[in-house]
């Protein structure tokens, strides 16, 4: 079982294999997968869109069809996330651990939401596993779906417009990128867990100088 699973992970994070075999529609069911049904832990979202990118950039598929329809199920993987929290509620903060649901996860993106407001559900967007619990949150806090849905077009569509023309540009401008593209998935992955890093570091920081006294004068 063990190895069944280490060997799926492998086929998932070989990115280029994955486009190589299923195109624009796989990309689109990985993006729908990851904002939409929790699993957002472990799905390649960033790298598989830049290079998606590249792969569009050396003509091997359509800029075109790559920006319209992931960025539409990017979106609706949102809803759909936005939905389960406003219908479970606070019963979604009392779920057990499963394979692909965290309730860690649940509340970081719980912290990220009540710091930054309605700008959550854009910024979530570039910071890997909370762009998935983000939506849910949103939803058992009750937002105004007027406002989410405001937010989350906006967030989706810079999110996968900035994610695939970063590497369309890449993909036009570097010769012969493909055979590099391992070094751009590195690069990819890196950078989109810099910023959760640093909102790990930031938090930790806060709360060693909360539990730091002052100590007594002589």
């Amino acid at each position: 079982m063990i190895e069944l699973i280490r060997h799926l992970l492998q086929r998932l994070y070989d990115v280029r294999s994955l486009i190589e075999w299923g195109g624009t529609l796989l990309v689109c069911v990985v993006v729908f997968a990851e904002t939409g049904m929790f699993v957002g832990f472990f799905l390649p979202g960033d790298s598989l869109l830049v290079t998606a990118g590249v792969f569009a950039g050396a003509g091997h598929l359509q800029l075109a069809w790559l920006l319209s329809l992931v960025a539409l199920c990017a979106i609706a993987g949102d809803q759909l996330g936005y939905w389960i929290g406003r219908k479970a509620g606070e019963g979604l903060y009392r779920r057990e651990d499963s394979l692909i649901f965290k309730k860690r996860h649940l509340l970081e993106a719980h912290k990220f939401y009540e710091r930054h407001g309605g700008q959550a559900i854009i910024i979530a967007r570039f910071v890997p596993i909370i762009r998935t619990f983000c939506p849910p949150v949103a939803g058992a806090a009750k937002m105004t779906y007027k406002r989410y849905l405001l937010f989350d077009i906006a967030g989706g569509i810079l999110w996968v417009w900035g994610m695939v023309l970063l590497g369309y540009t890449l993909g036009r401008a570097v010769p012969n990128v493909d055979k590099k593209i391992h070094y751009i998935i590195a690069a990819v992955i890196v950078a989109s867990f810099l910023p959760a890093a640093y909102h790990a570091w930031k938090s930790k920081t806060k709360k060693n100088r909360e539990f730091v006294e002052p100590l007594p004068e002589d």
